[in-house]
């Protein structure tokens, strides 16, 4: 099944665990998972209890591979480099997995700004085209605050924007941001997900505070996350016990395709 899904929202909202819990329900039901941390703060692998014992190198710190790749050297712009270098082999070399969900740390450009023309950029706008345009796989990519790593060229074909929200103010707030940013480079389908939610109140506090975003779903405050939080473990380890609203959530996801 070919899904391509971001998760946005404030620092802190949750979407980093809302993110992995979603791969891994979604993998549990035996679709082919690629989870995408672009998020500059890298907890996904964390989330999804990939050992840290031997930690990964983010493909915008490949330098050996970018050089090969482009033509070029990191950190140099200008010059003469590949803008379209091979990346189809990227998934499975770099990859890595646990319960059928495959992680790939995209990692940051951290010389020249967002709009930097170089090595590192041209490899990683690459690699999201591929991802978007060819895997017949579930996608589903962590992203920063905003939309960064998603350019025009595949924006339109992201299937779904995901903004977790809480009940707060400044979440409310960076959800209108994220919203406008992914409309102006052609998101079509935006979508909002409240977390950490405490009851009606709650839910009808985001509802009424964001009338023009369409809701999928609303997630309780969880013990379960918050104890695992503590102990450094990833939530539910048995994924099947995850509760009903999570795997309804996952549910209409899988058919935004068929909608």
């Amino acid at each position: 099944m070919s899904l391509k899904l971001a998760i946005g929202g404030k620092g802190g909202v949750g979407k980093t665990t809302v993110t992995a819990l979603l791969a891994r329900i979604f993998a549990h039901h035996n679709y082919k998972v690629i989870a995408i941390d672009a998020d500059p703060v890298t907890n996904l692998a964390a989330s999804l209890g990939i050992d840290d014992a031997q930690p990964i190198t983010p493909i915008a710190e490949l330098s050996d591979l970018i050089a090969e790749r482009t033509g070029a050297k990191p950190g140099t712009m200008g010059g003469f480099f590949t803008l379209n270098p091979k990346v189809d082999d990227i998934p499975e070399r770099f990859s890595r997995e646990r319960d059928n969900v495959k992680l790939l740390v995209m990692g940051t450009v951290k010389k020249g700004g967002s709009g930097c023309i170089c090595p590192e950029s041209a490899m990683l706008k690459a690699l999201m085209m591929h991802l978007v345009f060819h895997r017949d796989e579930i996608v589903i990519m962590d992203m920063e605050a905003g939309v960064e790593h998603l350019g025009r060229a595949t924006s339109a074909s992201v299937d779904a924007l995901i903004i977790v929200v809480n009940p707060g103010a400044r979440s409310r707030a960076a959800a209108i941001q994220i919203k406008k940013l992914a409309t102006d480079i052609g998101i079509k389908r935006i979508l909002i997900l409240g977390n950490r939610v405490r009851g009606i109140e709650d839910e009808k506090l985001i509802q009424e505070s964001l009338p023009d975003f369409q809701c999928i779903g609303f997630l309780p405050e969880m013990e379960e996350i918050i104890n695992s939080d503590r102990q450094g473990q990833r939530p539910f380890d048995d994924i099947s016990s995850v509760p009903d609203q999570l795997e309804s959530i996952a549910q209409k996801l899988l058919s935004i395709k068929n909608s």
